[in-house]
């Protein structure tokens, strides 16, 4: 959970900034041994010693005569708002100040600097500051519409206050997305109010027929200042509602980024996974935005989830009967080295790759094996389709066996097909039984591509060396094959930089091909891979080597 805190705060015209409403997360504390499962003594106790603090500092605010009711959300005699995460334990609590007499001072110099001199251009917008010593914050100001304000508007601000810079500026987005929302109810419910104000009795015309007078002013000044918020949106349980939306704010964004122990920096595949993980909860967070219904923080996965849910796609396969392939070795035994030889060529030179049978789960269960000798970015599947997806979709479709396939495809030498052909003998009783694959199936591979697959790559001929040893296991395989991806995609990342981002000619190319080991026998087959391996370079890679060459710095190694 994000350790922050969220405030709406307000620019008085009589008292200048306060702070009107604060929510904060309380984290239960870790029992000993000896205390689990047993309640936690002197809850209840922190609990009102919370609250008497705060009522505490409303009461000798209260006192002094510096609040009125523009100033004011809850009276100090209010018990806030408290609701209980039934997941961690954790509270949510929400008064006008926040509890402890630290975070007072904390919240107070972020609602000063964020309605005075921390303000975007135009007064109205998101915007970033803070330092070590007071936290950082994420501010975001706006206008609601006051018929009886100076400007017929007043000024408020939402600020989240955090510790961690990194955790804050790397929420920038969440954040601005579901603050506006907020603010955006606030101004719309208020404009209707102002707007009715307005019907009834004319502020401007009454203000251009009065008579201005120095000394009279501040008066006229003090009896505008009074309006509350729920008095500008007509909102009984405005902040009630507020409370709701900021404890779920602060679960969410605590939610939705997590802090992971790496042995290393990432690989390009976890950048991509993670890229793909974040676009797709950019797009579910949209769509439930736009259904008008809350959308729940979502789900983050450790880098071996993510890769895993990737080759297995969650785990589709298994929700198919009959048999499946097991391993990359296993496939290779059941195809035949030289099926698999040529089958693989394909896969690594990008080509599509189509399998066709009536058999989904055989089929999904082969192309789990196949993409694992591909790096994630250069995956782009269709696992099983009642009709022929284009090659710019999909290097890897998977169709039902009536499924034709277009002439310019099956004369193409840049696609694959093998047809699953179920022999007679085959039943769902030997299948339930375990019986091997090549007992129920006969896979036919046809292409057009007359160019030998003997020579390359050499990334195939070192693949085929590890899956030939029995002495390895498939752990061991696939860990090795783990290690021969990143290898070239080392090289690859050389071969961009080079070629793409400094714009070397093909004379520098060539040397740098054979520095890389990629001349030689089978270097057509070489420089085609590596080629089309660039398309799963992870945008953060590619945008961090562009910014670094304009910026005139040194990009990083890998």
């Amino acid at each position: 959970m994000m350790n922050a805190l969220v405030a709406l705060c307000h620019f008085c015209e009589l008292h200048g900034p306060r702070t009107l409403f604060c929510t904060e997360a309380l984290h239960p504390p870790s029992p000993t041994p000896s205390q689990a499962g047993a309640p936690i003594p002197g809850d209840r106790e922190s609990d009102r010693e919370g609250e008497g603090l705060t009522m505490r500092a409303n009461s000798s605010a209260t006192q002094r005569g510096d609040m009125c009711e523009g100033c004011r959300s809850l009276p100090a005699s209010h018990p806030g708002f408290v609701s209980v995460d039934s997941e961690t334990g954790i509270r949510f609590l929400s008064h006008q100040h926040p509890r402890q007499p630290q975070l007072f001072s904390v919240v107070r110099q972020a609602c000063v600097r964020s309605l005075s001199c921390e303000v975007c251009p135009g007064r109205e917008g998101p915007i970033f500051f803070g330092d070590e010593q007071h936290g950082f914050v994420f501010s975001h100001t706006f206008f609601i519409k006051d018929s009886l304000a100076r400007g017929f508007q007043r000024w408020y601000s939402i600020v989240m206050v955090a510790m961690d810079r990194i955790y804050l500026i790397n929420s920038w987005p969440f954040l601005l997305r579901h603050l506006r929302l907020t603010i955006q109810s606030l101004q719309s419910t208020a404009l209707k109010v102002f707007d009715s104000e307005q019907c009834v009795c004319p502020q401007r015309a009454v203000r251009m027929n009065s008579v201005f007078s120095p000394a009279v002013f501040p008066h006229q000044r003090s009896g505008n200042a009074a309006r509350s918020l729920p008095s500008l949106t007509q909102h009984t349980n405005l902040w009630a509602s507020l409370h709701s939306s900021f404890s779920w704010l602060l679960k969410a964004c605590g939610s939705r980024l997590t802090e992971k122990l790496l042995e290393g920096a990432p690989t390009e595949d976890t950048l991509v996974l993670i890229e793909r993980q974040t676009e797709q909860e950019e797009e579910m967070s949209c769509w439930e935005g736009a259904e008008g219904g809350g959308s729940r923080p979502p789900c983050h996965q450790s880098e071996s989830e993510l890769y895993r849910d990737f080759l297995f796609d969650e785990g589709k396969a298994e929700g198919y009967p009959g048999p499946k392939f097991r391993s990359l070795r296993h496939l290779r035994q059941v195809l035949g080295t030289t099926d698999f030889r040529q089958l693989a060529w394909h896969v690594l030179m990008g080509n599509q790759v189509i399998l066709r049978g009536a058999d989904p789960g055989l089929i999904h269960s082969a192309f789990t094996m196949l993409k694992a000798l591909l790096p994630v970015g250069c995956v782009r599947s269709v696992t099983y389709s009642a009709q022929y997806e284009e090659a710019y979709r999909c290097n890897f479709l998977g169709l039902s066996p009536d499924v034709p396939i277009p002439t310019h495809v099956s004369s193409s030498e840049f696609s694959v097909l093998v047809d699953v052909v179920s022999l007679e003998r085959g039943s769902l009783y030997s299948a339930a039984c375990g019986e091997d694959i090549l007992s129920l199936y006969q896979f036919n591979i046809s292409s057009t591509n007359s160019q030998p697959t003997d020579k390359g790559p050499t990334l195939l001929n070192k693949i085929e060396v590890a899956l030939s040893n029995e002495n390895l296991s498939v752990d061991v395989v696939s860990h090795c094959l783990l290690c021969l991806k990143e290898e070239w995609m080392n090289k690859v990342k050389v071969l961009f930089k080079f070629s793409k981002v400094d714009g070397r000619g093909r004379e520098d190319t060539q040397k740098v091909l054979a520095l890389l080991g990629a001349t030689g026998p089978g270097e057509e087959d070489n420089v085609r891979l590596l080629k089309f391996w660039m398309t799963g370079l992870s945008k953060t890679y590619k945008s961090h080597l562009m910014t670094a060459v304009r910026g005139g710095e040194r990009p990083l190694s890998q």
